[in-house]
């Protein structure tokens, strides 16, 4: 997961270097964290750092404050700064400070003894500002967790789709690898852009995307999966006089349908679709609990389970063994 776009950093910026350990403490267990001592070092940061996709910046330090660093930001030629969410890292600034940060372009404010589930709750509540960018690594296995376990827990439905750009590596050759990587970030607006609010998407691995859609199942996901890649397959970029055509590959998995214990394995069902080309799992034969049950028995050790217990499980099946042997014959 070493994509630039997958690697998502917050920009600390703030001269004293205990509120920069503090903040950095509490973002790190989520986020990919940069700091920097003053806004002029903060600046150079954005300009250099295509990662970076929100700033906490203090008011008051050197060589650059904080009200020139958001100028800076939002009159930016480069759309991606200038979009990027400034929090203001509230130390004892007047209500006319405030005013003049929130003027400049400062999208919200948190204090400095700020505890983690407030400073947390300030980026959730931003987070839709940068929703066309793909989510960490860690926020995206994080979520699947959260998801994979609702589903199992209420027998809902979940889906998985990876789709890998296959012409990044012939973008990266011809126009070099920020043009490559600016190309991903696209393809990350246009995949945001066609999901609903609950689903999820981040970067697997490099230049493969994968979404994570609760409440869908295979039909669904196939589906969006084709029109995603046909949309794909009519765009094309170019870049100093030449054209390069979007080539991608999609593979998706189901839970119910797919046998996987984790989201972890049915990341890994859709990303093995994605290689062999066979895109989606074999419609369902079974209803998703009754296809859990069967998996659970198959994965029984009849010689570990002791005689009462394997005679106790074959005196409950055998009913239901008898009528659909009745029936089949």
């Amino acid at each position: 997961m070493s994509s630039v776009v997958a690697q998502k950093r917050v920009l600390v910026v703030d001269d004293s270097k205990f509120v920069r350990t503090t903040f950095n403490r509490i973002l790190s267990a989520w986020f990919a964290v940069r700091e920097e001592a003053d806004g002029e070092a903060g600046w150079e940061a954005l300009q250099s750092d295509a990662s970076i996709a929100m700033v906490f910046s203090d008011l008051d330090m050197p060589k650059l404050d904080g009200f020139a660093l958001i100028e800076r930001i939002r009159k930016s030629a480069d759309a991606r700064i200038r979009g990027l969410p400034v929090v203001i890292i509230s130390g004892s600034q007047d209500e006319s400070s405030r005013r003049r940060a929130r003027e400049a372009g400062a999208n919200d404010f948190i204090s400095k003894s700020a505890d983690a589930p407030e400073v947390l709750a300030r980026i959730g509540n931003l987070m839709r500002l940068v929703k066309p960018a793909a989510a960490t690594p860690q926020l995206l296995v994080t979520e699947g967790h959260k998801q994979f376990s609702y589903a199992r827990r209420h027998g809902t439905q979940l889906s998985v789709m990876a789709l890998r750009v296959d012409s990044f590596a012939d973008a990266a050759g011809k126009f070099g690898k920020r043009v490559a990587d600016e190309l991903l970030a696209r393809i990350g607006k246009l995949v945001a852009s066609m999901m609903r609010a609950e689903d999820t998407v981040g970067l697997a691995a490099e230049a493969t995307f994968m979404v994570l859609s609760p409440g869908t199942g295979p039909a669904q996901a196939l589906a969006f999966a084709r029109r995603l890649r046909e949309q794909l397959l009519n765009a094309q970029v170019s870049y100093g006089g030449q054209v390069l055509k979007i080539q991608a590959s999609v593979g998706c998995a189901s839970f119910g349908v797919d046998a996987a214990d984790s989201i972890e394995e049915l990341m890994k069902r859709a990303l093995q679709r994605l290689q062999t080309g066979n895109i989606a799992p074999k419609p369902a034969l079974l209803a998703a609990e009754v296809e859990r049950a069967l998996q659970v028995l198959e994965r029984l050790d009849a010689e570990g389970l002791g005689d009462a217990a394997a005679r106790e499980i074959v005196r409950r099946l055998a009913p239901f063994m008898q009528r659909a042997l009745k029936r089949a014959s």
